[in-house]
């Protein structure tokens, strides 16, 4: 199965909260270019799909939306925001990956998280750096519990 982490796009530097930070208009257009990209990878199957109740990634997810097979499920996970724990979050995919046995999961989430979840999934792996809406891949096999880095892409321009 393959999990995608994405940190969602481009942010504005200032609103009210850091929950409440929206898109920039370059952030949405990454977003969407990194859709077009991660399209081509899924087959027409996302199972599932993971975003931070911030505003910017819920932003994130609806540009790319629309270039995307139509998840079998969309949650919203308060534990994925910037302050999340790699390691509680890790074990939650894992158990839902256990029951529901999707093949497909993109997770839109934020520094520091989406580098630590990463290596929290691959043992060895140094937290990779993710540019905004970057996305790593990650093979897992969950009956053995291993996991390995595909790739990491970057938005151009």
């Amino acid at each position: 199965m393959r999990i995608y982490i994405m940190r969602h796009g481009e942010a504005e530097t200032f609103a009210p909260t850091d929950a409440e930070r929206p898109l920039t208009g370059r952030g949405q257009q990454h977003s969407e270019q990194m859709a077009l990209q991660l399209a081509s990878q899924l087959s027409d199957r996302l199972d599932l799909v993971w975003v931070s109740p911030y505003l910017r990634a819920q932003q994130t997810w609806q540009a790319m939306a629309q270039h995307l097979p139509a998840p079998k499920k969309l949650m919203t996970v308060d534990d994925i925001t910037p302050y999340g724990q790699a390691d509680d979050v890790a074990t939650y995919l894992k158990a839902v990956i256990t029951v529901e046995q999707p093949q497909t999961v993109l997770i839109v989430s934020h520094l520091p998280l989406v580098g630590y979840l990463a290596a929290e999934l691959v043992p060895d792996l140094p937290p990779p750096m993710y540019r905004t809406s970057a996305i790593a891949a990650i093979d897992y096999q969950p009956e053995a519990e291993i996991a390995e880095f595909l790739w990491q892409a970057n938005p151009e321009g």
